[in-house]
């Protein structure tokens, strides 16, 4: 294949629409060139002589334009979907001679960084007027890009664990935005505005792209709250159409102000429902189309979702079931744009005429005490109970050992499930309430926590990190310190489910706490322990008072738990636990707690 334009607008087409003090400013695809074409010099032969560029530019323009620059300089653009110290050590652990190039007036990080904060791009190219010899890749002249260059590695979301790179390549990028252009109807420019960070796929693909590729102009800010949202649109041409996620929709619809014309809604990123979708489209007089795919595929299908539940296919991309033998529904996605086959996240079933319905994620799926049911369902009906204006079910992540076993030594780890809700007005047993009302008693949440709002990230998004973060600091508010004694309060949320009717502590929540004070005793992570032995003996109530007694050896601990019942101290547990050898968390001198 021969190579591809980089930009496909005309030169004297607006490409981008920036806000300039109290004026708007248009931007050709010309003036575009020419910002990229200078920046591309310095990340040649100034501080940028990495081959991998972290894309972290908030301005849409900014963004494009170190986008494009990379690419001319024949290198590769690393789009992580979020911003955080961690993301940016994980990825210097993997690509340690990247560099950051960023719009932000500070930068806290220790890591090689680029700033185009302060530089005027429109005259960015006087100051660097130079002739560039054609890359070594052979790209060929400026503005001509090689199909087979990869031209970026977008990162997951992080929802389900840990951010993973995806490379995409230039000849596939515009293959994906072809196809979704003919899928949607778009065969004349729309104005965008994105509430999406362009790092993500979605905001990638359908602001990015659709602007370099699809020859849409692009406003250039990061709007973010309603009446930013509607000033974006007000300053843009007709016909204009809308990238946002559920989240950013819901907010700006039941802000109430008055919107300008919006032509097209496109959504993506979260469930969205019909309700919503209907809401939407009375409100706006703008039929909403929604987006499906994944970073690992980009898009690969859409739907109106007032009109359908089924989902159809981009031209060329196919569903292979992955266990022909097997009722599984689970399929692989291959075809036109997508790089190589990828099993899908989510199960599918497939109707005769090519369509599909998608009927939850595969890691969606929880089993407890031998009962199914799926986060998304579970979600749905606590986020149905009056005065809950938001929550979310999730399983926290199980606490292993180093070697990958739980704390009993055994591969599997019963994990219990978690709500995170914001509820003005409600409490934990008011919402427990009604969820016995709906639910069977082994899906209530052990914990419910109560917050004032949910850890969206950028994209409508809750990454299990941030919610495995606010369990933990949950369950270190409740536990013990550094006492060797615990009176268990009787309005401890765990009564909530064991057992309805006859309070229990569990086993679980007393091991915990054991596991907790060992570890704060030898001064090591409590991953690294491994309970090797545990008999119960006697039961534990609400409000009674336990005591630890720990006889530590160099790597073996073993423990004793009584309960104080006013007239005898009975065993309510004891045991064994034990650590690597020589941990090297620490050591100190065995001794009687």
């Amino acid at each position: 294949m021969n190579a591809l334009p980089l930009v496909f607008a005309d030169p004297d087409q607006i490409l981008l629409y920036r806000q300039q003090g109290g004026d708007t400013r248009a931007i050709t695809a010309r003036q575009f060139m020419v910002d990229a074409e200078a920046l591309a010099v310095d990340l040649t032969t100034g501080p940028g002589a990495q081959q991998f560029i972290i894309n972290l530019c908030q301005d849409r323009y900014r963004f494009l334009v170190g986008f494009a620059a990379t690419i001319l300089a024949g290198k590769t653009n690393l789009l992580p979907s979020t911003f955080t110290g961690e993301t940016l050590r994980q990825i210097f652990i993997d690509t340690p001679d990247a560099l950051c190039l960023h719009d932000h007036d500070d930068w806290p990080f220790p890591y090689p960084h680029f700033s185009l904060a302060h530089l005027s791009l429109a005259r960015l190219s006087l100051a660097n007027r130079c002739h560039r010899e054609p890359s070594p890749d052979g790209l060929g002249e400026s503005g001509q890009i090689k199909p087979e260059h990869v031209v970026a590695q977008v990162f997951t979301s992080g929802s389900t664990g840990l951010p993973m790179p995806h490379n995409k390549t230039w000849g596939k990028l515009v293959r994906n935005v072809e196809a979704a252009l003919q899928q949607l109807g778009i065969s004349s420019p729309v104005s965008l505005v994105g509430t999406v960070p362009p790092q993500h796929m979605f905001g990638f693909e359908s602001l990015v792209l659709l602007c370099l590729i699809g020859r849409c102009p692009l406003w250039s800010g990061k709007p973010f709250y309603p009446a930013d949202i509607v000033a974006a649109l007000d300053a843009m041409p007709e016909p204009r159409m809308l990238v946002t996620t559920p989240f950013h929709l819901q907010a700006l619809l039941d802000a109430q102000i008055a919107l300008p014309r919006i032509d097209r809604l496109l959504l993506a990123t979260a469930p969205l429902s019909v309700e919503l979708a209907e809401r939407a489209e009375c409100v706006t007089g703008a039929p909403l189309y929604e987006i499906y795919g994944s970073t690992e595929t980009g898009q690969i299908a859409n739907r109106r979702p007032t009109q359908s539940t089924a989902w159809t296919l981009f031209p060329g991309i196919t569903l292979t079931k992955a266990h022909p033998d097997e009722n599984d529904e689970l399929y692989i996605a291959n075809g036109e744009h997508i790089e190589a086959p990828v099993m899908l996240s989510d199960r599918i079933h497939l109707r005769a005429d090519g369509q599909f319905d998608l009927l939850g994620r595969v890691a969606d799926q929880v089993n407890m005490a031998g009962k199914r049911s799926s986060l998304n369902y579970l979600t749905a009906q606590i986020k149905a109970i009056d005065g809950i204006t938001d929550g979310v079910f999730f399983l926290p992540e199980p606490k292993k050992n180093q070697a990958g076993k739980n704390r009993a030594g055994k591969d599997q780890v019963i994990t219990r499930l978690c709500a995170v809700v914001v509820a003005p007005g409600l409490n934990a047993a008011d919402i427990l309430a009604a969820l016995r009302d709906r639910l069977d008693p082994v899906f209530l949440p052990r914990p419910l926590i109560l917050v004032e709002s949910l850890p969206y990230n950028a994209t409508g998004k809750l990454p299990q990190i941030a919610l495995q973060a606010i369990l933990d600091q949950h369950l270190a508010a409740l536990a013990p310190k550094d006492q060797t004694s615990w009176r268990i309060p009787a309005d401890h949320p765990v009564f909530a489910g064991h057992f309805p009717g006859h309070p229990l502590v569990p086993g679980a929540l007393l091991l915990d706490w054991v596991v907790e004070r060992v570890a704060a005793y030898w001064q090591v992570s409590s991953l690294g322990l491994r309970i090797e032995q545990a008999k119960f003996a006697h039961p534990v109530l609400p409000d009674a008072r336990v005591t630890l007694d720990l006889q530590a050896e160099a790597d073996r601990c073993r423990f004793t738990l009584k309960v104080h019942t006013g007239e005898t101290n009975p065993v309510a547990v004891s045991g064994m636990l034990g650590r690597q050898p020589n941990d090297a968390a620490g050591d100190t001198e065995s001794k009687r707690a």
